[in-house]
Parts: structure tokens; sequence; C-alpha cells
């Protein structure tokens, strides 16, 4: 009986816990955008990304769009990877402000400084500072 006591609050606890993560990604088809904010992610929507090669780089053009009236100041940054998956170096980027105008849509684009870079991801979260 105490063992079986034991394995039921084991359980319990078990089921209580947190299942949530510090970053989603939009979609399961979009796993190239990051947004760490659930209510951000809720409003806005990101469309198929643009990915090409220029003069040996790879350029990403990721469309945002807003879901809401308002406006929405948003910061953006990528990150580029090699064909192994791990980050390149030397291809570190600022995060970058914009404004996200009620139902607009807004293309966001950068290129790779590297010609071996095969693979980006882009971060999008709320702006933190007053602009």
């Amino acid at each position: 009986m105490k063992y079986f006591a034991v394995i039921l609050f084991t359980v319990m606890l078990a089921a209580c816990a947190d299942n949530t993560t510090s970053g989603i990604s939009i979609d399961s088809s979009n796993q190239y955008v990051v947004i760490a904010n659930p209510y951000l992610a809720n409003q806005i929507g990101i469309e198929k990304a643009i990915v090409s090669r220029q003069n040996g780089l790879l350029q990403a053009g990721v469309p945002v769009n807003s879901k809401s009236d308002t406006d929405i100041k948003l910061q953006y940054r990528f990150y580029w990877y090699d064909a192994k998956g791990l980050e390149v170096s030397g291809s570190e980027s600022p995060w970058r402000q914009f404004v996200l105008h009620g139902k607009d849509t807004m293309t966001i684009k950068a290129m790779a400084k590297s010609a071996d870079v095969t693979n980006y991801r882009i971060y999008i979260r709320e702006a933190t500072s007053t602009w």
C-alpha cells in the first residue's frame, strides 16, 4: 500500500510539471523562425521564406504579417549555420528594430557574410527599448 501511495504521488507531481518552452517555432513547416513569446506569436504570422544565393552567399527573406489592428514594435536577428548545423563564426548580427503596422506585411531580409552558410534561423521578439 505504501508503494502504491508513492507511485500515485509521483504521477500526480509529474502531471503538474510545467511543460512550457522558452521559445516556440511558428509552426512545424517553418522551423527557421523562432518567437520566444507565445502572445507575440499569436499577433504575427510568418509566410513562406524566400531563399536564394547571390554571388555565392545565402540570402533569406521572411515575410511577417500583423494580425493586430495596431502597430507592433519588433526586433529580429539572423543566425547563420553551415552544412553540419554549426553556427558560422563571424556571422553574428545585431538585433534590428522595425515597426509592423496593423494588418500590414513586411519582408525581413538578410544576407550571410560567408559562402559556408547553408541555413539560417531568425529570432523575432518585441522591442525592448522605446524609440
